[in-house]
């Protein structure tokens, strides 16, 4: 239903912007995701906008998709995303049910159905592989089956730079299995197949690139030289002051606002807040979930380009969906309220125009 609602909001947009509805499920990153599957990456290192900026799997299963069913390769991005999606859905309520019980995990996938940043499942962006991967990761290092924790990770970290949050997070659940068991104990040793797989997406990207480009980081060259990105422990602070100097009343003019500091502003109050509720001790996850919550929003706060937005958030789950535990009935009620209205008003300004990113 919450895929039904979206895509009503992509209909009503039609004929108030004049675009296509394949125009706004390939919006943002869409267009350039497509534009890899269709053309590849070029041999040098442009420092305008290109494909080089992006990795390669969710292309590669975009290509592949699309000429398997022979349809369009938006079409193809967006099924990607909404089987994706729903496999999330699946194993997000799994997880949440073994960490805060049966009720809790239903009020915490309903807020996962109907988050923001659940907009990305309804698009052509690489969410909708990265979630579901993440969070059969975690699924499988709980469990203690290390090589399918490996395997799921390795995969994953061939889809983007917030993927390698999933490193740690596997290299954390070993130590505490050599921890429990001894550095000595053989079951113990195999745990060192989840990080020691993790990273072999990445790897065979940068083997790729050096064969392609001449380097292996010529993919975060492009992110650097084109669109500015870079790690800074500053950067919302950075973000802060350019929002701050745009609606200083003096020199206010609506349209100057850059709402992707609106919505990471927001979401920085809102992951700190959740930050501070999934470390407390009463419905703390496992420590994996932790890791993971805390390595992407660490990524999401230094980020000069890319701040907390919705996309981040709802890749972060655990923190998130931990705020339900703590509201009950009417409290729970105005979540869900809140964060549907967000969804539906930021979607429909999403899909049309370059104002706001997922």
């Amino acid at each position: 239903m919450s895929r039904v609602l979206l895509l009503v909001i992509a209909l009503v947009d039609l004929p108030l912007f004049h675009r296509s509805l394949t125009s706004e499920l390939g919006n943002w990153d869409g267009f350039w995701y497509i534009k890899l599957a269709t053309q590849g990456y070029p041999t040098n290192i442009p420092h305008v906008y290109s494909t080089l900026g992006f990795f390669p799997l969710y292309s590669m299963v975009i290509w592949l998709v699309a000429h398997v069913l022979f349809c369009s390769f938006v079409i193809a991005g967006v099924l990607i995303s909404g089987v994706g999606g729903l496999v999330a859905t699946v194993l997000v309520q799994r997880l949440a049910t073994h960490w805060w019980g049966e009720t809790n995990a239903r009020r915490a996938v309903l807020l996962f159905c109907l988050f923001p940043g659940s907009v990305v499942f309804s698009m052509v962006y690489s969410e909708g592989l990265l979630i579901p991967l993440a969070a059969g990761c975690l699924i499988a290092l709980e469990r203690r089956r290390w090589l399918l924790a490996g395997i799921l990770a390795g995969v994953a970290t061939a889809i983007g730079p917030d993927a390698l949050a999933i490193v740690p997070v596997c290299a954390l659940a070993a130590f505490l299995e050599l921890k429990r068991r001894g550095w000595r104990d053989p079951k113990a040793l195999r745990s060192l197949i989840a990080p020691l797989l993790s990273p072999a997406g990445l790897c065979a990207f940068g083997i790729y690139l050096w064969a392609h480009n001449g380097t292996p980081f010529a993919c975060f060259d492009a992110q650097k030289y084109a669109w500015g990105e870079k790690t800074d422990a500053f950067a919302l602070v950075n973000q802060a002051r350019t929002l701050f100097d745009e609606i200083r009343f003096p020199h206010f003019d609506y349209h100057a606002i850059n709402l992707n500091l609106v919505s990471g502003s927001l979401g920085a109050i809102v992951l700190l807040i959740a930050v501070v509720l999934i470390l407390r001790r009463q419905y703390r996850p496992p420590g994996v979930a932790i890791a993971w919550a805390v390595g992407i929003g660490f990524l999401a706060v230094t980020s000069e380009f890319t701040p907390p937005n919705p996309r981040l958030l709802i890749t972060a789950f655990p923190a998130v969906l931990v705020i339900v535990c703590y509201v009950k009935d009417r409290g729970f009620a105005w979540v869900m309220a809140a964060s549907t209205t967000f969804l539906i008003v930021m979607s429909a300004v999403t899909y049309v125009g370059y104002a706001l990113r997922p």
